[in-house]
């Protein structure tokens, strides 16, 4: 499947689709800091191929046949039960570039076309329980525990359709292309006009007529216009019966046999809707996340992981964008993301640290909380029990502004641990940065620093 319009934009190398080529797709409407683009993560659910394409049978919407298989025994059962003289075999995993990838073991690429049940065996056999690695999973590659045997369809012309939110039209949006089955980013850099648009009312809902001038303007013939707007006008409905971020289809084909159908599927789902979409959100695969991730959604905090080397904890989203952005003025480099929200307690902020530190690129820590509802003397008894009992030995920078910050102080200063209170965010930033390069140069040296030691 070529790569989503819109992924989760990483700040680092695994990083998916180039930004510069959402921004001509939608013709520059993303956040835009001067020429350059502002990169961010997106938190939304990721669901593996064959749970999207179950969405889209339950919605009515044909796709071709296959099934789910965990084991390269089960895979030869499946691939038998098809019947197909052809089948195609699709390693699940979360990251695109699949079929450019190499798995560990040798195998190049994660979907294959095979011609018999007993080569379904083997392919499935190099595929499953192995790591996958493309340009967008990096060096750590991704395992494969699953693969989609479905079977081989012969489409005589293929479309690409997609829905997603647009800040323009501040609602959906539909987007379609009668250039399918390849890479849309090159699409949209090599020809735009090929691309079409057509903003939703979100209140209205879609109309009978938009979707079918879009099927017309994605080229569909006119015998199969009214079935390309049909299949259309349910992804829409799906899309807002799931609380959907993003619906994907890359290929949308006429089929050899006049049917309009979804060759693939990608949904992402808008995790501030979890709570009312818990049968789809128990569907998530943690074994394709990052296990900080997982681990920050056990302790209910809110973490990113980045590249940089100097850890972040801070109270609130927004604060913790300005921590990150003047650490960065100030010549250094955030490691993370990290938002304990306005009620955390003392073991939370434990959990906190304990994420921050298994990034083993951090070599400084810098603590900005601002006390409003989050009183500052319990982040302090927080710190105080996370660097005992973590045993922490990278310098601490601690910025406590507002409820109790007095006793805060208090707490910090009777512990006997060099942990630097700051009053002034701008000087807290400098000296974490400071700290972080004394940290490197120790390293380099292949000197131990312990910034922790008892005074």
């Amino acid at each position: 499947m070529a790569a989503s319009i819109l992924h989760r934009l990483s700040l680092g190398p695994s990083g998916r689709l180039a930004a510069h080529s959402v921004c001509r797709i939608f013709g520059g409407s993303l956040n835009l800091l001067g020429n350059e683009i502002q990169q961010q993560q997106q938190r939304d659910l990721s669901l593996h191929e064959y749970l999207s394409m179950d969405l889209l049978k339950n919605a009515g919407i044909s796709i071709p046949k296959g099934q789910v298989a965990s084991s390269a025994d089960e895979a030869f059962n499946v691939a038998k039960a098809i019947g197909s003289k052809d089948v195609v075999v699709k390693a699940q995993v979360l990251a695109g570039g699949r079929g450019k990838g190499e798995f560990e073991g040798g195998l190049k690429g994660g979907v294959k076309i095979v011609y018999s049940p007993e080569e379904v065996r083997d392919i499935a056999s190099k595929m499953i329980g192995k790591k996958l690695y493309t340009k967008q999973t990096g060096e750590k590659g991704r395992i494969c525990n699953q693969v989609f045997i479905c079977e081989r369809r012969y489409p005589r012309r293929e479309y690409y359709f997609a829905i997603t939110m647009d800040r323009d039209s501040q609602g959906p949006v539909l987007i379609g292309s009668s250039h399918g089955g390849v890479n849309i980013e090159d699409v949209a850099a090599e020809t735009p006009d090929a691309i079409i648009k057509e903003p939703v009312d979100i209140m209205e809902g879609i109309k009978r007529e938009q979707a079918f001038k879009v099927a017309q303007q994605m080229d569909f013939p006119a015998a199969l216009t009214d079935d390309a707007a049909n299949v259309i006008a349910r992804l829409y409905e799906l899309f807002m019966k799931y609380d959907a971020t993003l619906i994907e289809i890359n290929p949308m084909v006429e089929d050899s046999s006049g049917v309009v159908m979804c060759m693939d599927a990608k949904i992402t789902f808008d995790s501030n809707a979890a709570y009312r979409q818990k049968q789809v959100f128990d569907l998530q695969d943690w074994s394709q996340e990052d296990e900080r991730d997982q681990e920050a959604a056990k302790a209910d905090l809110n973490y990113i992981g980045l590249d940089g080397n100097i850890g972040c904890l801070v109270n609130g989203a927004g604060l913790a964008m300005a921590t990150m952005d003047i650490i960065k003025l100030h010549g250094g480099t955030p490691a993370n993301f990290l938002d304990v929200g306005g009620g955390a307690t003392a073991q939370q902020v434990t959990e906190a640290f304990r994420l921050i530190t298994s990034d083993k690129k951090v070599q400084a820590v810098l603590v900005n909380i601002f006390g409003g509802i989050m009183r500052c003397d319990i982040i302090a008894q927080g710190i105080i029990t996370a660097v005992s009992n973590l045993h922490m030995k990278v310098p601490i920078v601690v910025r406590l502004q507002g409820t109790r910050v007095d006793d805060a102080k208090a707490i910090i200063a009777a512990s006997s641990l060099k942990i630097l209170a700051c009053d002034d965010l701008d000087d807290a930033a400098r000296m974490v940065v400071k700290l972080s390069e004394i940290v490197s140069l120790a390293k380099e040296a292949q000197v131990n620093v312990n910034f922790q030691l008892p005074i």
